[in-house]
Parts: structure tokens; C-alpha cells; sequence
């Protein structure tokens, strides 16, 4: 796609947006780019936001955006929820946080353990980084094992033996097969060490890693709903192989289900009944406030268990499991019944299946991936499995859409997916799919 079709849409959104831009030069004077959070950063410098009500937001600028970031998929009932307000002012009136334990912290740790196949007993944090650190934690201590296995182009936060070979860039993969990449330079030679990378939806290649590494490796962490592949689901073939692998071999299988908990009850296990050991979780937990949480088999978490004696690992976080973020929480997943998941599906597909007769009319090669109310946009004519495939993609093309598409008073993720919320209505799939109509007509 030439340049200057891109810059055409960047010159647009920069008309519209003239706060934005000195709000940015002002943030440039403290934060480093102007920024404390990837996510929310894209060139030329991000939009700012006033304010937001349910699943509209709104910047300094005046400009509303139909919102299908939500957050980076947290806010599953929309923003500012009435009943969340209301939670939020309460609890605040008699204290956000203490260096005690509330009963809401119990209520809320039933409602995931009943739900959640995987979920015997569970432990919150502040983040899903925190979530799945502590997950890879309680495992190497658990097995005795120090090793631990991940897919190539998997996120699942930032600490350190999380960041190997998340977004490799092409020129630096090896042509046989998955290796652990350094995400940023001086990260300790013995992260790679101790890091497997595996190809995702290559049953037959990922056990022939795991076997070999077998004695060492303490877990197998990924995601059964890959969101940096555009929400692809894995093969339930895959996911299954994966599950009978690791427990042949006695290797702890992790699920990181921060996003895909939102496409099901239970989770993506809960929807394709494969049941790992251990699970880490955040986004919709929380209720639009900071949340992480890992819980699993009972005799794995029993590890955390502080009483008689004394926990064998150690867990402190002066926010874990506030007030403020369980009232929050409690409120949103008791939201999410089974018929809202059965009218996420429904227009999780329609969007889906527009979104392809809408590239396919303008014979543009593109992929749509997702499940659920989840959804990625991808440029390409190659089938997408993993990320290599994801890739292989036309990026700037992706880039174009995202800009174009917020000149049409739509947010998606800066990667061209996103997610619905309980508001979305038919209308709003229409809307999305309208104008990726009118941008994919000016950027292709």
C-alpha cells in the first residue's frame, strides 16, 4: 500500500485533533514519548481522553468514538456502568484500601472458582502480568523444575521470563523453527536459557520441543484464544494434544486467560473443555479497575498458603484484592450470564462474516480471526495460525485502517481487532462494518 495513503489519514486525524497534539508535547516534558502504557501509544501521538459513557468515548477535542478497544478488552459492560459507579462511590465513602482482608474478596473469589474449571482455589494481584508471574512461579516450585515453555509471538506480560520472542521481527527468525529471542537488549542470557519457544497450532513440533526438554521444563504457559494473532483460537486438536502432552510427561499446563476469559463463563477451557492446571486471569475481573488473579488445582496453590507455618512462596502486594477493584468485579462478572455470552456469539460471528464480504467485495485479501466477542482484522491472503502467518501480514495497511477508521468515529486496537461489550448492539456492528467499507475504499 503507498505511504502516502497513510499519510492521508494521519493528516485527518491531526486536523481533528489539535489538544491532543499539545497535550502530547506537554506529556513528551515528563513521560518518556509522552507515555506510560504501550497499548494506548500510535503515531502521531495518541488521543486523549475527557471522558466516556458506555460504550461511547470521547476526547479533548470533542470528537466521539464508537469504542470497540473497550480498554483493551476490560470493560465487558461499558464504561462508567451505573451500578459500577455506584459500587465505586460506596466503598470509597468508607475506604479504598486496608491491611486487612473484606468479604468482598470472598464472594468475589467464589464467583470465579465456581465458574472456572480450572479453579480450585485462586489469588488476586493488581495486573495480569502479576497473574501469570506468579502462575510460572508456583510451578517451578511445584515440579522442582526450572524450565519453562512458551509459543513463539505469545504475550503474557512484561516480566522477565515472559518477554522471549514476543514480537521477533522477521529477519530474525530461523527458518526451522521457533527460538527464544531477546524482546530488549541486555535481558540476561539465561532467560533464553531457560525459556522453550514452541510454534502454536503445530501439535507435532511442540511435542517433539517438550519431549526433549521434558526433565527441565516446569510449565507450559499460553493462550488458548491467541490475542496478538487477532484473538485466533487454537485448533481444539492442538489444544488437546497440548493438554494429554503435559500431563504424560508431568509438565503444569497454564492457561492465560487475562482476554479470553470473556468467551465463556469459564473461559476459553470452559468452551473448548480442555482443563489446564493452573490459570491466570485480569481485564474483566476487575470491573474497569486494576486486577490480576491466578488460582488453579489445590494442591499446586496450597504452596501460597500462609497459615500453620507459613507459605513456601512468599506473596505480598499492598493492593491485592482491594475493596475498590472487588466490588467492581463482583458487579461485572455477575453481569455476564449465559445469554449474554449466547448474544456475544451471535454478533461476535455476525461482525465476523460482514467484515469478509465487505474485504471480499473489494477484493482485498484479508483475514478476519476471533471467537466470541472477540475480533482481529488481518492483511493478508494466507490463512492465519500463528505468528508467523500474522506477520507475513501487510502492517502499514493495518495502520491505515486504524487512522482511517478513527476519522470515522471508530476506536479499535492500534493491531486492527477488538472486542464487543454487553451494549453493542446489531446497529453498531453495521456501523463498524459500514465504515470499514469507506476506509478500505480509500486505503487500498
Amino acid at each position: 500500500m503507498p505511504s502516502a495513503q497513510l499519510q492521508r489519514e494521519i493528516e485527518q486525524y491531526q486536523t481533528r485533533t489539535p489538544k491532543s497534539k499539545t497535550l502530547q508535547e506537554q506529556a513528551t516534558q515528563y513521560l518518556p514519548g509522552g507515555s506510560s502504557r504501550g497499548t494506548s501509544y500510535f503515531d502521531p501521538y495518541p488521543t486523549f481522553i475527557d471522558h466516556a459513557q458506555g460504550h461511547y468515548i470521547h476526547d479533548v477535542d470533542g470528537n466521539s468514538y464508537l469504542d470497540f478497544m473497550i480498554n483493551a478488552t476490560s470493560l465487558i459492560i461499558g464504561h462508567a456502568h451505573p451500578e459500577v459507579v455506584e459500587a465505586l462511590q460506596g466503598q470509597a465513602s468508607r475506604g479504598t484500601a486496608f491491611s486487612g482482608p473484606t468479604e468482598s474478596q470472598i464472594r468475589m473469589a467464589k464467583i470465579l472458582c465456581d465458574r472456572i474449571p480450572s479453579m480450585d482455589t485462586v489469588r488476586f494481584t493488581n495486573s495480569g502480568t502479576e497473574g501469570t508471574l506468579n502462575a510460572i512461579r508456583v510451578a517451578r516450585a511445584f515440579t522442582g523444575k526450572h524450565k519453562i515453555a512458551k509459543f513463539e509471538g505469545g504475550y503474557h506480560g512484561s516480566h522477565e521470563y515472559a518477554s522471549v520472542s514476543v514480537h521477533p521481527p522477521a529477519e530474525k527468525l530461523d527458518p526451522r523453527g521457533p527460538t527464544a529471542i531477546p524482546e530488549f537488549p541486555g535481558q540476561p542470557p539465561s532467560v533464553g536459557e531457560d525459556v522453550i519457544v514452541l510454534p502454536y497450532n503445530d501439535l507435532e513440533g511442540t511435542e517433539r520441543i517438550v519431549r526433549e526438554h521434558r526433565h527441565q521444563l516446569a510449565c507450559v504457559i499460553m493462550e488458548p484464544v491467541a490475542s496478538s494473532f487477532g484473538y485466533l483460537a487454537a485448533d481444539i486438536g492442538f489444544l488437546q494434544g497440548m493438554r494429554a502432552l503435559t500431563e504424560e510427561l508431568g509438565i503444569l499446563l497454564i492457561f492465560d486467560e487475562v482476554q479470553s476469559l470473556r468467551v465463556a463463563p469459564g473461559g476459553a477451557q470452559d468452551r473448548f473443555d480442555v482443563v489446564p492446571d493452573i490459570t491466570a486471569l485480569g481485564k474483566i475481573i476487575g470491573g474497569g479497575m486494576p486486577v490480576g488473579a491466578f488460582g488453579g488445582r489445590e494442591d499446586i496453590m496450597a504452596l501460597y498458603d500462609p497459615s500453620e507455618g507459613g507459605a513456601v512462596i512468599g506473596h505480598a502486594g499492598t493492593f491485592n484484592a482491594n475493596p475498590m477493584t472487588m466490588v467492581a468485579g463482583e458487579i461485572t462478572v455477575n453481569h455476564l450470564t449465559p445469554e449474554v455470552y449466547k448474544r456475544f456469539d451471535r454478533l461476535g460471528e455476525m461482525l465476523r462474516e460482514k467484515l469478509r464480504a465487505v474485504f471480499g467485495e473489494l477484493d482485498v485479501p484479508a483475514q478476519v480471526t476471533g471467537v466470541g466477542s472477540l475480533f482481529g482484522i488481518h492483511f493478508t491472503s494466507d490463512e492465519i495460525t500463528d505468528y508467523r502467518s500474522v506477520i507475513r501480514g501487510d502492517r502499514q495497511m493495518k495502520k491505515a485502517l486504524f487512522t482511517g477508521l478513527l476519522n470515522e468515529g471508530i476506536l479499535l486496537q492500534t493491531g486492527a481487532a477488538g472486542a464487543l461489550n454487553t451494549l453493542t448492539t446489531e446497529e453498531d456492528v453495521d456501523t463498524l462494518v459500514n465504515a470499514t467499507r469507506t476506509v478500505t475504499q480509500r486505503i487500498r
